[in-house]
């Protein structure tokens, strides 16, 4: 039986899944169980979730200890995120479709990631999600690949390749939604458009949300995200698509009250 460096935590739906506000399945009463791997193939300047990197002080949790916590009766999603699943990826499979066997619809996977995983591993996961019902959120961080490398020590191509193939396996569901952070600065609004564009070019109809950055991890010394910026930013997205959110607008609100 594998194992893998992973905590799993209980959200209340509707938790804050960044598909909730087009996801019906966060409308159901019950729980998120979020499973947060640690480790990524990634190494972005921004993480806001950079205690994936404390490899050495993480958990270890079995196959069969995230199979009995999903079993849970009022279990409705598993979210694999982290970090990203994609370094602990085969074991992250191993599970989802364990669930999937056992329960079928009556409990979704979710997969949160950068999308730069293996493509036919990142096809058996999405296939999991249309399947139960779930949602495979791609984390776009930037389109053009100098601005990526940048920012994340690596190129996105293979994140691009990725999401244009799952957007073409999914044509016509609602399992398939990216986001972009707004790195106060760098992820202007003639990035975003590139993004959305790149988006629309497979689907103009994929759900796309932008967030609200807070300083973290080695950007500390970053502001949130300008209010002007996130206006700007959503009005370039809504040129190429028809479904844009803006997420963690409480940051704006706490950062206008000081």
């Amino acid at each position: 039986m594998g194992s893998a460096f992973a905590h799993a935590y209980l959200d209340p739906l509707p938790t804050n899944c960044c598909a909730a506000w087009f996801c019906p399945a966060s409308r159901e009463p019950g729980y998120n169980l979020a499973i947060f791997f640690y480790g990524c193939n990634f190494n972005c300047l921004f993480c806001q979730n950079w205690t994936h990197k404390l490899i050495p002080a993480a958990p270890v949790l079995t196959e069969d200890d995230l199979f009995r916590l999903a079993s849970a009766e009022d279990v409705r999603c598993i979210c694999f995120f982290g970090g990203s699943p994609e370094p602990q990826f085969p074991f992250a499979l191993r599970v989802a479709r364990r669930i999937s066997r056992a329960y079928g619809t009556s409990k979704h996977i979710c997969w949160e990631w950068n999308g730069a995983g293996n493509p036919r591993l990142v096809d058996l996961a999405t296939r999991l999600s249309m399947d139960t019902g779930g949602t495979v959120k791609f984390d776009l961080k930037a389109f053009h690949p100098a601005l990526h490398r940048a920012l994340c020590g690596t190129g996105n191509e293979r994140t691009l390749e990725n999401f244009g193939r799952v957007a073409e396996s999914t044509r016509g569901t609602d399992t398939l939604t990216a986001t972009t952070l707004l790195v106060p600065y760098y992820l202007d609004a003639r990035e975003v458009d590139a993004v959305a564009g790149f988006i629309a070019s497979h689907d103009e109809d994929i759900p796309y949300s932008l967030l609200v950055f807070h300083p973290d991890y080695l950007l500390t010394d970053l502001p949130v995200t300008p209010r002007r910026q996130v206006e700007e930013c959503g009005a370039a997205a809504r040129k190429h698509l028809g479904r844009v959110h803006i997420g963690n607008l409480g940051l704006l609100a706490r950062e206008n009250s000081r």
